[in-house]
């Protein structure tokens, strides 16, 4: 199968130094992934396949059906989850991560410790705050590196939101900065996009405070102010939507649990 965005983000990684190690590791929580189970899930209870190295258990999963198909076979039992929920499932359970093994140029062992640190680096929630905008500005002097994470982050964000606008702010109080002002979120989907601006920083290792985040309707005049100055990005539209239950990996709400 052709190259995937975990790939190359491994190749970056291994030719790179810190801040590409981080952005494999922002890459890997964004991707899907899908866990080769021992069985068939049942409700939200799953098996995965285990096994041992140097003492250390680990579990196997793949970032494309292709790939678990060429590792297990076709009629290999699995459920598709985020990587960001499986390094959740994992730390808890002490167990590590067999990425892509034998299928592709990312396969690798990450062991418990990378699990752990890699949970508790996404469960670093942002600050919620309220303050007025008294002017949008054009973005400048943000590095490329994190104009260029954001955007992958973002195209992940499947059916969310429909647009993003990255512009400058200055605040009521005078504090100037940078806003990506989301239009037209999801009910509910809030927090989830706001967590994933502030792992892009996080992962870009820059500070949190560089970058707040914004919810308008279309129908605000904000959003119209926005779209003058602003760099765009548009969220891809779902092909086919995904009904909440009908994967226990992909319904945020319902997160599969290992027995």
């Amino acid at each position: 199968m052709s190259e995937t965005h975990l790939d190359r983000a491994h190749a970056a990684m291994e030719q790179g130094g810190e801040a590409e190690r981080l952005r494999f590791y922002e890459a890997l929580a964004a991707s899907e992934l899908f866990l080769l189970l021992e069985s068939e899930a049942e409700d939200d209870q799953i098996v995965p396949q285990a096994f041992e190295v140097e003492g250390k258990n680990f579990i196997l999963a793949f970032d494309a059906e292709e790939r678990l198909a060429g590792f297990a076979g076709a009629e290999a039992a699995y459920v598709g989850l985020s990587g960001r929920a499986l390094a959740e499932m994992l730390a808890e359970a002490g167990l590590g991560l067999g990425l892509n093994l034998e299928q592709g140029p990312s396969a690798m062992l990450l062991p418990p410790e990378a699990m752990v640190w890699l949970n508790e680096t996404l469960a670093e929630a942002p600050e919620e705050v309220e303050t007025k905008v008294r002017e949008f500005q054009p973005p400048k002097g943000l590095p490329e590196t994190l104009l260029t994470a954001l955007d992958t982050r973002l195209a992940s964000a499947e059916g969310m939101a429909d647009m993003a606008y990255l512009v400058g702010v200055v605040y009521e109080n005078g504090a100037q900065g940078h806003m990506l002002g989301v239009i037209d979120a999801v009910p509910g989907a809030e927090d989830a996009l706001a967590r994933a601006v502030s792992q892009v920083l996080t992962f870009s290792g820059l500070e949190a405070a560089m970058l707040d985040v914004g919810f308008f309707r279309a129908s605000d005049p904000a959003a119209a102010r926005m779209a003058l100055v602003g760099l765009r990005f548009d969220l891809p539209k779902p092909e086919t939507p995904r009904q909440p239950g009908e994967n226990p990996g992909l319904d945020p709400d319902r997160p599969p649990k290992l027995r």
